[in-house]
């Protein structure tokens, strides 16, 4: 069914790469949750008021709102596609991120609402019939919402998108809370069991949970987080692999949505080398980064001294004295500026998130083992980088 759905509404499907491509799965995935999920609420909300079952009526009231989930998916991806203009000159991708984040906002208000419901049905709880119809209808939910997580899913793989992930997700919970509200029905037809509101109140603290995850998933995004280590490890990899790069460092990934990702980082060569052929070098590296992993990339040219004896020996004593205090230290553009009266050692020192507070400590330690040497006057000028950019 997936297939066919792409092969009717998705022109070149296989072209993974296109943001145009991307929003048109988007879409599709928001208008087949959107029929979907009003037909099961139909269906639930017609049988839970003829039953008087407010867990029935709790869970038709879940597919309103997931319903409402996939016409702001399909209103994200759709904005989502805007290209970039004056005002916004990194483009309308985040849209995605906004949509899930309106979905989340709109999950948990549902959820308060079914909440406050269901403890008022186990303080007043009252007959709920159980009949044929009613089972049919829970169990063809359990089956559309089943396909809807399975369809989401491969979509959400396809294009790599957290937002259809959560929507699968959302889905497979939607399986679990009604097939509770099946078992709460029978219990009380066959056993008269009055746990309808408590098993409707189980279903709205899922529900609230469900809200919660999501939100927490997609607000991370738009606050600025980190590039994902595979991709981060991707593009590493590919500047390690030209063998006149002897470092890197300060690589720095800003996601402005799926498909506008921006990336910066300085990479170190010998200063000996031709200054226009290390151009030439990172033009064509920053345009094998894009073409490869969809990234603009912005590299910077550290060219550091090779061949110095005495600049290597300081570089290792301070390099050992880091590692002492914690092996996790390093460091590089490690430059030695010699003076009439002293010499000036300048570097960076990558600084683990943990250690954000010891760079006094740190530098101490490093003045310290400098001053026993008792060669010359050393003053170090240390700047301590986020290790997760190094």
């Amino acid at each position: 069914m997936t297939k066919l759905l792409l092969n009717l509404f998705v022109k070149e499907k296989n072209n993974l790469s296109s943001l145009k491509v991307r929003s048109q799965i988007g879409r599709l995935s928001g208008v087949v949750g959107i029929l979907c999920n009003l037909l099961l609420f139909a269906g639930k909300i017609t049988i839970g008021l003829l039953s008087g079952s407010v867990s029935i009526t709790a869970d038709a009231m879940n597919n309103l709102s997931d319903a409402s989930s996939s016409v702001i998916t399909f209103l994200g991806f759709k904005l989502a596609e805007k290209p970039a203009d004056e005002d916004h000159p990194y483009g309308h991708a985040r849209f995605e991120y906004l949509s899930a984040l309106f979905v989340a906002a709109i999950i948990i208000i549902i959820g308060f609402e079914l909440a406050k419901t269901s403890i008022e049905k186990i303080i007043n709880p009252t007959e709920v019939l159980f009949s044929v119809p009613v089972a049919v209808v829970l169990i063809l939910s359990i089956l559309v919402k089943l396909w809807l997580s399975v369809f989401n899913g491969k979509l959400s793989k396809m294009i790599n998108s957290a937002t259809l992930q959560a929507a699968s997700s959302d889905s497979r919970n939607d399986v679990i809370s009604t097939l509770a509200v099946l078992i709460a029905s029978v219990l009380q037809f066959f056993f008269g069991w009055h746990v309808d509101g408590i098993i409707g109140l189980l279903v709205a603290v899922f529900i609230l949970y469900s809200g919660a995850m999501l939100g927490k998933e997609t607000i991370s995004p738009l606050l600025g987080e980190a590039g994902s280590p595979e991709l981060r490890e991707l593009i590493a990899e590919l500047i390690k692999s030209n063998p006149k790069v002897l470092g890197y460092h300060d690589l720095m990934v800003h996601d402005y949505g799926p498909g506008q990702r921006f990336a910066s980082l300085h990479i170190e060569m010998d200063a000996k080398e031709d200054p226009m052929d290390c151009h030439d070098m990172i033009d064509d590296l920053e345009r094998e980064i894009f073409q490869s992993y969809n990234v603009h990339t912005v590299i910077h040219y550290d060219p550091v001294s090779t061949g110095d004896s005495e600049l290597e020996r300081i570089k290792g004593i301070v390099l050992n004295t880091i590692k002492e205090f914690d092996k996790r230290l390093s460091l590089h553009d490690f430059r030695m500026v010699c003076g009439s009266g002293h010499t000036n050692l300048i570097f960076d020192i990558e600084l683990p998130f943990d250690l954000s507070k010891k760079d006094k400590e740190i530098k101490t330690l490093i003045d310290s083992k400098l001053a026993e040497l008792n060669e010359k006057t050393y003053y170090t000028v240390i700047n301590f980088d986020p290790a997760i950019f190094n």
